[in-house]
């Protein structure tokens, strides 16, 4: 590799991050004095944009170049799978670990909003890259991280060091916090969660803030961006979508698919229908969101056939309903099944036409009220009555 290359990786990267408007002037120092290189193992599977999808190996012992052009492109980067078990160069099966999409990580950094002597709780240390730009903007008696994974937090401890950053990083509960240095200024997660752990807004000083990824069970995610009220409670507006590694106390146990026709064979005793609403139509990132909320305890899965035909399956996380919707290209009416006591496509089919009717909404008119153990998702204005079918709970204290 020369040096016009090693130049040209993060002068690109930053290039393209200050023109998306992800980068702002005011983390630029941080960005060139801790570059992402410091962070990255040697061994990545780089992703694509939205963060779904993961790619082959790169290992930098035996393509150097191809591991350094992975790590200053704006994409994510897993660095485990399968919560540490897996080994070798293929695929895991789930990703665990990873060091963001650089425009997603100053993005949230401009959300946090950070200012000279503010104190900042992380969640989710993974490679401490997040935590070096903090802590080389704030300095790193500022700054705690918390990693749930001992040897990731090990491993992000070490590079932190080695870039000559020390941060206060803490294998732990990330749903806890870290009560020795709270009040914090600013709470920020790099996973998702479904439900905001209470110590987060409790660790939090009145009128500071939580920056987090939100998602429904269902699919769809954004981030959240919380100012903590003098009463306790949370709320604030999301600014735009997110595809993160959900928080690992909140990932989803769900049956599988023999569970939910108790050995009959399909239809089993499921009712046939017809639809004009494609299963397409409600497969985008806003559309799962939406559905997520107006279809709680709910989840999907895709079945695929030759010629781009494809059954979207929706199950009750309770194993008792599920649905079924067949997708042909170019038909204008689709066959459904529904089983169980839930009308799980019916409940889908309200969800969509709930969100048709507002004018199809984005991330940016919905927002998030954090009361206690209540969550409520709201559109336009927290007193709209909510856009969620009903609250959440983030589950008992701990």
């Amino acid at each position: 590799m020369n040096a016009r290359t090693e130049e040209a990786g993060p002068s690109r990267l930053a290039s393209a991050l200050l023109a998306a408007g992800a980068l702002t002037p005011d983390w630029l120092a941080a960005f060139e004095a801790v570059p992402r290189e410091l962070f990255v193992p040697d061994r990545v599977w780089p992703g694509i944009a939205d963060g779904t999808r993961q790619n082959p190996v790169v290992d930098r012992a035996k393509d150097p170049e191809a591991w350094f052009e992975a790590v200053y492109s704006d994409i994510p980067l897993t660095t485990q799978w399968d919560d540490g078990a897996h080994t070798g160069d293929g695929l895991g099966t789930t990703p665990s670990s990873s060091s963001s999409q650089p425009r997603m990580v100053f993005s949230m950094l401009a959300d946090l909003g950070v200012q000279d002597g503010h104190r900042v709780l992380e969640i989710g240390t993974g490679t401490g890259w997040n935590a070096g730009l903090l802590s080389h903007r704030l300095g790193g008696t500022n700054v705690v991280s918390v990693e749930y994974d001992g040897e990731v937090a090990q491993g992000a401890g070490e590079n932190l060091r080695a870039a000559g950053l020390r941060p206060l990083v803490m294998a732990g509960d990330g749903r806890l916090g870290f009560t020795g240095n709270a009040p914090y200024d600013r709470v920020i997660a790099t996973c998702s969660v479904g439900a905001v752990p209470s110590a987060w807004v409790e660790q939090t000083r009145p009128g500071g803030l939580v920056v987090t990824p939100w998602g429904t069970e269902y699919g769809g995610e954004a981030v959240a961006r919380l100012v903590v009220g003098d009463d306790g409670t949370a709320s604030g507006r999301f600014t735009r979508s997110s595809a993160f590694m959900r928080l690992r106390q909140q990932r989803a146990a769900r049956p599988p698919h023999a569970a939910y026709l108790n050995g009959r064979a399909w239809p089993a005793d499921g009712v046939r229908s017809r639809t004009p609403l494609s299963p397409a139509a409600v497969g985008g990132w806003v559309e799962q969101f939406v559905i997520g909320l107006r279809v709680p305890g709910a989840f999907w899965t895709v079945e695929r056939y030759e010629g781009g035909a494809y059954t979207l399956w929706t199950y009750s996380t309770d194993a008792m309903s599920w649905a079924s919707a067949d997708y042909e290209c170019g038909a204008d009416s689709y066959e459904v099944v529904q089983s169980g006591p839930r009308r799980l496509w019916d409940e889908t089919e309200a969800a969509y036409h709930w969100w048709d009717q507002r004018g199809r909404p984005g991330f940016d008119r919905f927002g998030l009220t954090v009361d206690g153990d209540r969550e409520r998702v709201w559109l336009d204005a927290p007193d709209d009555g909510g856009a969620s079918s009903r609250p959440t709970r983030p589950g008992p204290r701990r």
